[in-house]
């Protein structure tokens, strides 16, 4: 027995999930991030673990770990100095990427500049057929002028993304042994490696995002590994995945790519543990923290994955979970405009300065200082005692706001809050349409360390009638990251109509998919794998298309079909999935598969959190504060979280006050908590009651 420790950084704050495995005890803490300094804040954590729980690094038998390393450098610009070797030809598959404009409705936006320049993309004269077949082989001669080419460039690092690599490797495999072997300090990635999906763009811009992260992240993880060694913990770490998985700290070192969104996936993966003990099937759940608002939708506590996600400007096609993230964080700056026009975010205060109440210098009003002026916050310390709020700095800043609003500070405040809102309310119901669905259906679920203030206003915008507010709101996502399975994607294009002719071709592509899966997972970590030995899951989907069309839907198969050669199966599973997606499917048209899919999984021991005993009584405030509320100052009932027990029952208006965030119930809404320690609050015309 020992303690489980998830560490999630954010842009404000580092979170820390410490699980108890003998008494279930969880204990949470929040200290500043580090961003001139990555990694000081978990070595900080860890120190403050052991001084305010007496947990010392001896005793940690488990440390998983997101990092947001990797998205920074890329966002930031300071991931490394690549060339980009192509088919000679294929000179701008990075400045053509898809023509797409950023903004369909603004003639004026620009597409982000290619993240290797073309001055570093260097062609190289061979050539691989679509089917496989060499038919130029780079020369030696070539391979030396290329590389000699990309020295003089200041290369740190080389991509290799040649034509139909996805198909045959060959030629960057035989490219990558070359360099190893004339600069084996270089560091080459071959796009084949990286992710093999057809069509040139998205290989090639995955490949060279994993290539921009990966010295940094692996230096950084190598440094981490170090650090906690150094300090005792014996436990090897674990690092979250975009997909909401976990891998070895190895693992990460090769694969950074694949930890860039771990952050907001690990938030996702505990906001669905948290609906599914609570008993809601469909819910909305909204991570705000200090840079942004991250929205899912979730189904039985689990999230959809997508391809494309962006990494600040630029997509990656690994599968992630599917998240929207929206420019309203609690740090997101106000301004107003030389056309007296109020604006909030996208840009972010951070953790330095950060918001100006917190008294660290910032000097611009942020979404946290509007509801400083509102007065929700401002009656406790946040982030366990990091931050004392300061109204009167609050105050200061959002002055210069109201006279250019020719508005109070209250009502400015108001406003800012409001505009925040409405962005919110503009991206998320686009979410909802996409996927055809209507937010009243939908409980919201807020978490992070702004969520809670404005998850109920949200709801109130969206039509929705429950707000669920974890016992443990500000720190989920490294609550999530305990929660995480073992878990890898593999993906191999195989370009076959579906028939019975080529079911044995389908059965050996899948057989050597799931081969190279259970390497992964079983694999000694010597040679890359997790050294996983317990039960697998398999999960077996194929990109499907009728022929002709351009793209494919995901569509789930069954492994039985394809070992029993059931073809016809196949191809009603694709019909019956393009009627749900498009309401028609041609089931004369041909179908083809044009890439399989394997999500491997290996279950790790998991948190216990027993179901409380519910007993309702209603709750009097500790005391009261009063608050701005549409226009007017209302008293609204001061709670104290922890004096919350199971079936305590309170009306709004009402603040809410924890270690990790504050709570905003507005006029019109009740609370209640359940049997997990959970917070619902309910519009009153349909109030939520535990079942005792």
């Amino acid at each position: 027995m020992g303690y489980r420790i998830g560490v999630d950084i954010g842009g404000t704050f580092t979170d820390f999930c410490v699980f108890d495995e003998a008494s279930f005890a969880l204990h949470t803490l929040k200290v500043l991030s580090r961003p001139d300094a990555p990694g000081a804040e978990v070595l900080l954590g860890l120190d403050e673990i052991e001084r305010r729980f007496g947990i010392a690094p001896q005793e940690v038998s488990y440390f998983t770990h997101g990092s947001t390393v990797g998205v920074n450098s890329i966002i930031q610009g300071t991931g490394a100095r690549l060339c980009l070797f192509v088919t000679e030809g294929f000179r701008d598959v990075l400045e053509l990427a898809r023509l797409k404009i950023p903004d369909p409705y603004d003639l004026f936006s620009r597409r982000p500049p290619p993240l290797v320049p073309r001055d570093r993309v260097i062609p190289l004269r061979e050539r691989m057929n679509a089917d496989g077949k060499a038919e130029i082989v780079p020369s030696e001669d070539a391979i030396v002028a290329a590389l000699a080419q990309a020295e003089a460039a200041g290369a740190e690092g080389i991509v290799l993304a040649f034509l139909h690599s996805y198909t045959n490797p060959a030629h960057e495999r035989l490219v990558k042994e070359a360099i190893n072997r004339l600069r084996p300090e270089l560091p080459v990635f071959c796009s084949a490696d990286v992710w093999p999906i057809v069509r040139e763009y998205e290989r090639t811009i995955t490949a060279c995002i994993h290539g921009s992260v990966q010295p940094r992240v692996s230096h950084y993880i190598g440094r981490l590994e170090a650090a906690l060694r150094e300090r005792g913990v014996s436990a090897a770490p674990m690092i979250t995945k975009s997909n909401g998985g976990v891998m070895t700290a190895s693992a990460g070192k090769e694969r950074s790519i694949e930890m860039l969104l771990s952050g907001t996936a690990a938030g996702v993966i505990g906001a669905g543990f948290v609906a599914e003990r609570a008993g809601f099937p469909r819910v909305m759940s909204l991570d705000i923290g200090g840079t942004s608002a991250d929205v899912a939708l979730l189904r039985d506590g689990m999230p959809d994955f997508r391809s494309g996600e962006l990494v600040g400007r630029y997509p990656i096609y690994l599968p992630t979970v599917s998240v929207s993230s929206i420019g309203a964080g609690g740090g997101s700056v106000a301004s107003v405009d030389t056309l007296g026009v109020l604006r909030v975010g996208p840009e972010s205060a951070g953790s330095t300065p950060g918001p100006a109440c917190y008294g660290r210098g910032g000097q611009r009003a942020t979404i946290t200082d509007a509801f400083a002026v509102k007065g929700v916050l401002g009656a406790a310390e946040l982030g366990y005692g990091a931050v004392n709020v300061d109204r009167a700095r609050a105050l200061a800043v959002i002055e210069p706001l109201a006279q250019g609003l020719a508005r109070s500070p209250a009502a400015t405040a108001e406003a800012v809050i409001d505009l925040a809102v409405a962005n919110m309310y503009r991206e998320v119901s686009r979410l909802f349409s996409q996927v055809g669905e209507e937010p009243s259906g939908y409980a919201l679920l807020a978490f992070g360390g702004a969520g809670p203030m404005m998850g109920c206003l949200l709801a109130e915008a969206m039509g929705m009638e429950t707000v669920i507010v974890p016992e443990t709101p500000g720190v989920l996502a490294a609550l999530g990251g305990l929660l995480a399975d073992l878990r890898s994607d593999f993906v191999r294009v195989t370009f076959l109509d579906v028939d019975a002719a080529t079911m044995p071709a389908i059965g050996q592509a899948l057989a050597g998919l799931v081969s190279e899966a259970r390497d992964w997972l079983h694999g000694s970590q010597s040679r890359g794998g997790q050294g996983y030995d317990g039960e697998a899951t398999l999960t077996i989907s194929g990109d499907m298309r009728y022929r002709g069309q351009s793209y494919e839907i995901e569509t789930p198969i069954a492994e039985s079909w394809i070992t029993a050669k059931n073809d016809k199966a196949i191809i009603e599973a694709f019909h019956a999935r393009h009627a749900e997606i498009y309401g028609h499917a041609d089931e004369k048209a041909e179908v083809q598969l044009v890439a399989l899919r394997v999500v491997i999984a290996g279950k790790t021991p998991k948190p216990s959190f027993p179901d409380r005993p519910v007993t309702p009584v209603e709750v009097a405030p500790e005391g009261s504060v009063t608050v701005t509320h549409r226009g007017s100052e209302i008293e609204a009932g001061l709670f104290q979280r922890r004096t919350l027990k199971p079936g305590s029952r309170f009306n709004g208006p009402a603040v809410i006050i924890q270690d990790d965030t504050t709570t905003w119930a507005p006029p019109g809404f009740s609370g209640a908590v359940d049997g997990y320690g959970n917070l619902i609050l309910s519009k009153e015309r349909t109030p939520w009651r535990p079942t005792p």
